[in-house]
């Protein structure tokens, strides 16, 4: 079982100032040798650490713990897409096995329109020549673009992180659902089911509130395309990790042994080419 999407941090107030003074749980740091034993009491065997701030040095320091810790089998790190030289950065970082894929907080961009950014595309057309995936963060306000955006390039793996944050928390589907279908029809784009119960009610959400997104997900995707992700340590501000990973195996026990493990590990492994 593999977990596809947590993240570890040393906790920096100024850069790190997403996490506000209310997220008082997660305002420390986060290192593999917190996450081992949680992994190893929920029966996961490894992860994919991902990005959380947009520097090299964050890429250096996740390579680093992956380097350090086998159970890290991968890195979703960062370099600047829209830079003349992305490519002599994605050469330098290609040195590096366990960097697995690139990421950019979309959903922090003012410009709804951001991944259609003709310089952010040269960027993103680059990650092929080196065996890179690319993760999608976005608001559902972005998903209009996010479906140009694929469409776009029909040959680079890329996979919805959080299902785009929809509004768990309303139930609203509408909108939403309708992209997320068209996502689904890309068969290059895979979906995280990670990042729900905080876009959902913190203190009071219930297993119910995801199923109908969870069903659409499943409709759309299906089986082969679906991950399975905890967010740790953001999600601790709503659940602890056995709570996260319910949520999904519940779901799933409907589906195949097959198809259950396809979402649990197998298709995080074919994705991201995991050892």
């Amino acid at each position: 079982m593999i977990d596809a999407h947590q993240h570890f941090w040393n906790f920096d107030p100024i850069r790190d100032a997403w996490i506000t003074e209310d997220m008082g749980v997660i305002r420390k740091d986060f290192l593999p040798a917190d996450l081992a034993p949680v992994l190893q009491a929920n029966g996961i065997t490894g992860c994919v650490a991902v990005q959380a701030d947009q520097s090299e040095a964050e890429t250096d320091f996740l390579l680093q713990l992956a380097t350090e810790n086998p159970f890290v089998k991968g890195v979703v790190g960062w370099v600047d897409l829209k830079a003349a030289n992305v490519q002599e950065r994605l050469a330098h970082y290609a040195q590096f096995p366990l960097l697995k894929g690139i990421r950019h907080i979309v959903q922090g961009e003012p410009d709804r329109n951001f991944l259609l950014r003709e310089d952010f595309g040269r960027g993103i057309a680059a990650l092929a020549e080196f065996g890179l995936t690319y993760d999608i963060l976005i608001y559902p306000h972005q998903l209009p673009a996010a479906v140009e955006f694929v469409k776009k390039f029909p040959n680079q793996p890329m996979v919805l992180d959080h299902l785009a944050k929809p509004d768990f928390e309303t139930g609203e589907l509408k909108g939403w659902e309708q992209h997320i279908r068209t996502l689904g029809k890309q068969q290059h784009v895979y979906c995280k089911l990670s990042g729900m119960v905080t876009e959902a009610d913190l203190q009071h959400w219930k297993k119910e509130d995801f199923t109908p997104f969870l069903d659409v997900a499943l409709e759309a995707f299906g089986p082969q395309r679906l991950m399975f992700g905890s967010d740790w340590p953001v999600c601790l501000l709503a659940a602890d990790y056995a709570q996260v990973k319910d949520i999904v195996t519940d779901y799933i026990s409907r589906l195949s042994a097959a198809e259950q493990a396809q979402i649990m590990g197998g298709n995080a492994i074919e994705f991201y080419k995991l050892a």
